[in-house]
């Protein structure tokens, strides 16, 4: 039946039969218009027959797909739920690539998509993955798992430690980091100017990835290009970065002022901290509170040309566009702010290292 059709997946669910080849050819036609409406809006292109058509309608063109696909998703859920036979393993692994390509629809076009309808469709995602863990667990019971020589006892303080561990980790694995405790970096110092300059061969040592953690009262200047930066513990500090060509992650900060450039920013935990940023795409907060926002103002000689490099030569104005996740409201979140002119800093020249 159509309400049952799974998108994304090349055999249904239920009795392993292959998919109505009419079913696979108007998912694939789906995924083709989704695809070249994407493709379009790059390139700066539109589609003859929706010019002056208000960008709510591709909006909700996008969500009612993304409607039909959930739906789907979840009624062959609800099927296996109702019987958790070994035999759905298959289907259970069909699902989750579908989830998958769900959310990797997301990505290819949250460009367009306002900061709320953006989070309600990764909180779908979220659910639906959770969803699919617990009928997981009916399925293929978890004593399979098991370790014989498990205590029967464990710490309820230890499981919550690892559990955090663990959610970090993965978190920062989907940020583009790898082992931070081998990253070079400035780590527990106090009322100090901590410098550093990278080479575009050196990309700041190692896999390219620095750490800054548990720091006070101190000024941090680095200079050059970076892969990735991990910051998390500063209190009352300046930090002042050149280009990162990946991912800047900061957890747990408290007044401090940073000025940085990067493909994407999230910040975790974060209380009365002003940043002057550039980034490709939207500033994410969590968790954060009294944090505000500017243009990026940082200057020392080679700045445009590292800022080139890592494809950061041109202001694209997402400074201002905060998603903050933990606001979910239509409305402006209370937890961020635009920095008024008078109050900024202007512009900060770390050529003299």
């Amino acid at each position: 039946m159509e309400e049952n059709q799974l998108p994304s997946t090349p055999h249904a669910p239920g009795a392993g039969q292959p998919v109505d080849p009419t079913i696979q050819r108007k998912h694939a036609a789906m995924m083709e218009r989704l695809s070249n409406r994407h493709q379009s809006r790059l390139a700066g292109k539109h589609d003859p027959n929706s010019i002056g058509a208000p960008s709510f309608e591709s909006t909700q063109s996008f969500l009612s797909q993304f409607s039909e696909s959930k739906l789907s998703i979840e009624s062959h859920l609800s099927r296996i739920r109702k019987d958790p036979d070994p035999t759905h393993k298959d289907n259970l692994e069909t699902i989750s690539l579908s989830i998958s390509d769900l959310e990797k629809l997301i990505a290819e076009n949250s460009y367009f998509l306002p900061p709320y309808e953006l989070r309600t469709c990764l909180n779908t995602i979220d659910n639906l993955k959770q969803s699919l863990d617990d009928v997981t667990s009916l399925v293929i019971p978890k004593k399979k798992f098991s370790f014989k020589n498990k205590p029967s006892k464990k710490p309820a303080q230890q499981d919550a430690v690892c559990e955090a561990e663990k959610k970090q980790n993965v978190s920062l694995e989907k940020l583009g980091f790898k082992d931070l405790s081998v990253a070079p970096g400035f780590r527990g110092e106090e009322n100090k100017a901590l410098v550093e300059e990278f080479t575009g061969s050196e990309l700041g040592g190692g896999n390219g990835e620095f750490t800054l953690s548990d720091l006070r009262d101190c000024e941090v200047r680095l200079k050059g290009r970076l892969r990735a930066l991990f910051m998390d513990k500063l209190t009352n500090c300046k930090v002042y970065v050149g280009a990162v060509m990946g991912s800047v992650l900061i957890e747990g900060v408290e007044g401090c002022v940073f000025v940085l450039a990067s493909h994407q920013i999230r910040i975790h935990n974060a209380k009365d901290c002003d940043f002057y940023l550039r980034v490709r795409s939207r500033p994410i907060i969590e968790d954060s509170t009294g944090v505000r926002f500017a243009p990026y103002c940082l200057s020392y000689e080679g700045i445009e040309e590292d800022l080139k490099e890592a494809n950061l030569g041109e202001e694209t104005g997402n400074w201002e566009n905060v998603d903050d996740f933990r606001w979910l409201r239509a409305v402006q979140s209370p937890n961020w702010s635009i920095l008024p002119e008078n109050e900024r800093i202007g512009t900060v020249d770390i050529s003299n290292m």
